[in-house]
């Protein structure tokens, strides 16, 4: 059903003269966005874990948190122990979705010269040493790397029978409906290349909740390049409540159908 494109675009190797230099000399040319709502608790140790890697950087897309998640993050921003300008943040005035608030950090990485730009949870569930991972594959492999709990050597820890069903109901009801390959369409743990995200229409992409994931990653297809995945093990958030409802999963289900009957 998908074909593959093999060649990146002329944006890649424009986009690289822009790529801001670490003071050893590293190309700091990964973008990991994080979008945030009430993770103060979490955030700091996230962001130190992931600086931890020379060549990458962080955006925190905050939506407005009580708990003061965009102020940390500001007041870290100019802490000396940043000195290179690695971390970012655009706060946003309120609740918009985790949708909304990737396509905002999609346009500024790309506005930044990122190469390429992850997906990340900020409740360490996603865990930062698989950073290197997803970019090794994104450089050698493929245009779109998925973080997959659902091949092998991949697996989820400390979850109950009610979210493992609808996770993996979801998946298998959006390859089915959609005709993916992957094992994994609904995870946030993920590598684009740049030619990716200059290439889709980003206006397009209306998906807002639980189905973006998806949505991403059926249009990546359509727009044919690769995609693959490397597995990874997924526990339970440490701390927090966890943002998924009924809305969110409703709004998944009919959204697989717009997506194949080109209604989105």
């Amino acid at each position: 059903m998908f074909t593959t494109r093999k060649e990146a675009s002329v944006g890649d190797q424009r986009a690289a003269a822009i790529s801001p230099l670490r003071h050893d000399g590293t190309v700091a040319d990964c973008m990991v966005i994080i979008p945030t709502y009430n993770e103060r608790e979490n955030i700091s140790a996230l962001i130190a874990q992931i600086l931890h890697y020379p060549r990458f950087n962080v955006l925190v897309v905050d939506d407005h948190s009580p708990d003061g998640t965009g102020e940390l993050v500001v007041a870290l921003s100019k802490a000396l122990i940043f000195p290179d300008q690695r971390l970012h943040i655009i706060q946003r005035p309120g609740k918009m979705g985790l949708g909304t608030a990737y396509i905002a950090g999609f346009r500024q990485a790309l506005h930044l010269g990122a190469q390429f730009i992850f997906e990340m949870d900020a409740d360490f569930s996603h865990d930062p040493a698989y950073l290197p991972q997803l970019l090794d594959a994104a450089t050698t492999h493929y245009d779109l790397v998925l973080g997959s709990r659902y091949i092998p050597g991949g697996g989820t820890t400390d979850w109950g029978f009610i979210r493992r069903f609808i996770s993996r109901g979801g998946n298998w009801y959006a390859s089915l409906i959609l005709g993916l390959p992957t094992a994994d369409s609904t995870g946030g743990f993920r590598c684009y290349r740049r030619a990716v995200l200059e290439t889709l229409d980003l206006d397009r992409v209306r998906s807002n909740g639980y189905s973006f994931q998806i949505e991403m990653v059926y249009r990546t297809l359509q727009a044919g390049f690769r995609v693959g995945e490397i597995p990874i093990i997924f526990p339970d958030r440490r701390v927090g409540q966890s943002k998924m409802s009924r809305r969110i999963v409703i709004e998944a289900l009919i959204n697989v159908w717009r997506l194949r009957l080109g209604l989105m």
